[in-house]
């Protein structure tokens, strides 16, 4: 069955002092669009989530949020740049007896100036840490595949509907189509016959602009291929590989014959048909922009 491009889902893991979460959600797109967004400190994990995610789909806009949280007191150590500090007390010494004036060193103040203090962040091992993040993007690529792969059930049964529903519409047109040809023999014996009056009607004139109409109006053709076209639909739908373009291709190429049947046919019944057939074929490239 195919699968849909709209998706929800959501995993969590945690351990060494963190709780990874990472959501997935996706929406409609012509191509795979991969959307990252991490934590500053976790920037370098965007690049294995895009190439894990390239692999296990096709299409949509997919947005990635990973959030983290620490679940645990991380020590950090303050540092002292004491050559700063004293380069510092060294330059406000020479400036005060520039001045003529007093200067007494002050460590309070001189840790306030900047850079003298500063905060070391503990080291992160990106690698530990990355095994909880994979674990997270599996288990909401998990769910997140399934609510793809059950709305895809839905509509693939909804389109599957639809397209027996043209089918049927073209099994009517198919045996509508050879009383078209005799309904135009009829019409144009009378109006000859009616123009000439009671002169002889050349009857070798008639049959064969009634072989030419025929001819023109053929949709035999078009029938074919648009049963073709059906039968390839059906076969993708019911295939578990990503079948969004080509059936959008498809739908093309149906719009084209049917259209082509309503001009050639020249025919009341037919023209409903193929109001009814052109109806459904919209309703289905609305939804097949769903599919992945």
């Amino acid at each position: 069955m195919a699968n849909s491009m709209t998706g929800f889902g959501r995993g969590e893991s945690s351990g060494v002092g963190y709780q990874f979460s990472v959501e997935l959600k996706s929406v409609n797109h012509r191509f795979l669009e991969i959307v990252v967004r991490s934590p500053r400190n976790f920037t370098g994990f965007e690049e294995r989530i895009r190439k894990t995610l390239l692999e296990k789909f096709q299409r949509g806009r997919i947005e990635v949020h990973v959030n983290v949280v620490e679940t645990e007191a991380r020590k950090r150590l303050v540092k002292v740049d004491k050559d700063l500090a004293l380069s510092y007390d060294k330059t406000l010494k020479d400036l005060a007896l520039a001045l003529h004036t007093t200067y007494e060193t002050d460590i309070y103040r001189l840790v306030n100036l900047p850079e003298v203090l500063s905060v070391v962040e503990p080291e992160i091992d990106l690698d530990t840490l990355w095994s909880m993040c994979a674990e997270s993007l599996l288990k909401a690529s998990d769910g997140f595949r399934q609510m793809r792969r059950t709305e895809g059930e839905k509509l693939t049964t909804d389109l599957l509907q639809r397209l027996e529903l043209i089918a049927e519409y073209l099994q009517t047109i198919a045996e509508r189509a050879p009383y078209v040809v005799t309904a135009y023999q009829e019409r144009l014996q009378e109006r000859i016959q009616t123009l000439l009056g009671e002169v002889e009607l050349d009857a070798a004139r008639l049959a064969n602009e009634v072989v030419y109409f025929a001819d023109r109006a053929s949709i035999t053709e078009e029938l074919v291929r648009f049963d073709s076209h059906l039968t390839q639909s059906r076969e993708a739908l019911r295939s578990s590989e990503p079948v969004g373009r080509k059936l959008d291709f498809l739908v093309q190429e149906m719009n084209r014959e049917i259209n082509t049947i309503g001009s050639k046919a020249n025919d009341l019944m037919i023209g409903q048909q193929v109001v009814n057939v052109k109806s459904e074929l919209e309703k289905i490239r609305e939804q097949i922009q769903n599919l992945e």
